[in-house]
C-alpha cells in the first residue's frame, strides 16, 4: 500500500524525521538552559540534533537484530540443556557447585579467621611477667 503511493511514503518519512528532530532539539534546548553547576547538565554537540533522525533507524535495526540473535542463543541453550539433563540424569551440576562453594567458603573462612586473630591480637596477648 505504502509503496504504491510514494508521496504518502515520503510524507510519513518526513513526519518521522521531524518528530525525532523535534524531540532531540527540545532535549538539547532544555539541557542548554540548565546552569553550569547543575549535575544533570550534559555537554551535547549541536550536530547531535541533526544526526538523531539518521541514527534512530540504525539503532532500531541493530536492536532488533541483537534481540533475535539473543533469542536464538537462548532457545539453543534451552534445547541443549534439556537434552543433556534427560540424557545424563546425573547431578553433575550440583556436585560441581557444591565443590566450588566449599572451596570458596573454606578460603573465606581461613582469611577471616586470620583477620580476626590479627585484629584481636592486642587484647588476647597476656601481659608477661618480667
Amino acid at each position: 500500500m505504502l509503496l504504491r503511493d510514494p508521496v504518502l511514503l515520503l510524507k510519513i518519512i518526513l513526519g518521522i524525521w521531524l518528530l525525532f528532530s523535534a524531540c532531540a532539539g527540545y532535549a538539547y534546548l532544555v539541557n542548554a538552559r540548565r546552569t553550569e553547576d547543575d549535575p544533570e547538565k550534559k555537554k551535547y554537540h549541536p550536530l547531535a540534533v541533526v544526526t538523531a533522525p539518521v541514527s534512530v533507524p540504525i539503532f532500531l535495526t541493530l536492536g532488533i537484530f541483537v534481540f533475535f540473535i539473543r533469542a536464538i542463543l537462548f532457545i539453543t541453550f534451552l534445547v541443549i540443556f534439556t537434552i543433556l539433563t534427560v540424557l545424563l540424569r546425573k547431578p553433575f551440576l550440583l556436585v560441581w557447585l557444591d565443590k566450588i562453594a566449599r572451596k570458596i567458603g573454606d578460603a573465606l573462612l581461613k582469611i577471616n579467621t586470620e583477620l580476626i586473630k590479627l585484629a584481636l591480637s592486642p587484647w588476647t596477648r597476656r601481659a608477661r611477667p618480667a
